[in-house]
């Protein structure tokens, strides 16, 4: 094929080529630092790193909506332990969609994101808060709307829905819904156990520590009442 093209067209395509390999071995390199920067930091917290993939976390977790996108699902750089008193497990998450193009060829995309999952210890119940979006403004022209909070604010940046409306009011009291518009945007899910925490992307050490603080932060705010009425679910 080389032969039929003039110097020109062949030393694009060498460099297209070049461009490609460098590309990719950018992003190997790239993803083999922040391997060991995630290993490293979960050992100095005491928390054990695998990068081994784990395809059974959605089922561990039906709740979480997050875990169940698309096929082929697995979390890898997982890191287990207790962290600020908590259990901790803190991965990365893959799954895969798939599309037709205009010639009916069937097109696989790959899609990645970070979570985290806090265990506190004690019983909760169901709790979904996100940040609003645009689509969101829209169902609520239509009368899908979401829990609405003394804050105007709030209610305008966050999506919140929850089967019992007076445990979303106990959970995002005053306190919270400003450290919450204080803090890093995240979504969070309750189930009857644990917490995840979320967002597009994959997260830096710092970020899978700053993600899980937000969990922290609501849960270290939690009124007494709550708390011990929870607890005594156990």
């Amino acid at each position: 094929m080389l032969l039929g093209m003039g110097g020109g067209a062949v030393v694009l395509v060498v460099l297209g080529v070049a461009l490609v390999i460098a590309v990719a071995v950018f992003a190997h390199l790239a993803e083999k630092k922040r391997k060991a920067a995630l290993a490293a930091w979960a050992a100095r917290h005491g928390l054990v790193f695998s990068e081994a993939r784990d395809s059974g976390m959605d089922d561990r977790y039906p709740e979480f909506d997050c875990l169940h996108e698309g096929s082929r699902r697995y979390a890898f750089n997982i890191m287990r332990g207790r962290w600020m008193d908590r259990g901790l497990i803190a991965f990365d998450y893959h799954y895969e969609t798939h599309s037709t193009n205009s010639k009916g060829q069937r097109q696989t995309h790959h899609h990645y994101f970070s979570a985290a999952i806090i265990d506190p210890d004690f019983v909760l119940k169901p709790l979904f808060i996100r940040p609003e979006g645009f689509f969101d403004k829209v169902k609520a022209a239509f009368g899908y709307d979401d829990i609405d909070f003394e804050s105007a604010e709030f209610s305008k940046r966050f999506f919140v829905k929850s089967p019992d409306r007076k445990w979303a009011y106990d959970v995002i009291h005053a306190r919270t819904m400003e450290y919450l518009l204080a803090a890093p945007r995240h979504s969070l899910e309750f189930d009857d156990r644990s917490i995840i925490v979320w967002n597009k992307g994959r997260w830096s050490s710092g970020q899978f520590a700053a993600a899980a603080g937000v969990v922290h932060g609501v849960l270290d705010r939690l009124p007494d009442y709550v708390l011990e009425q929870q607890r005594s679910l156990r």
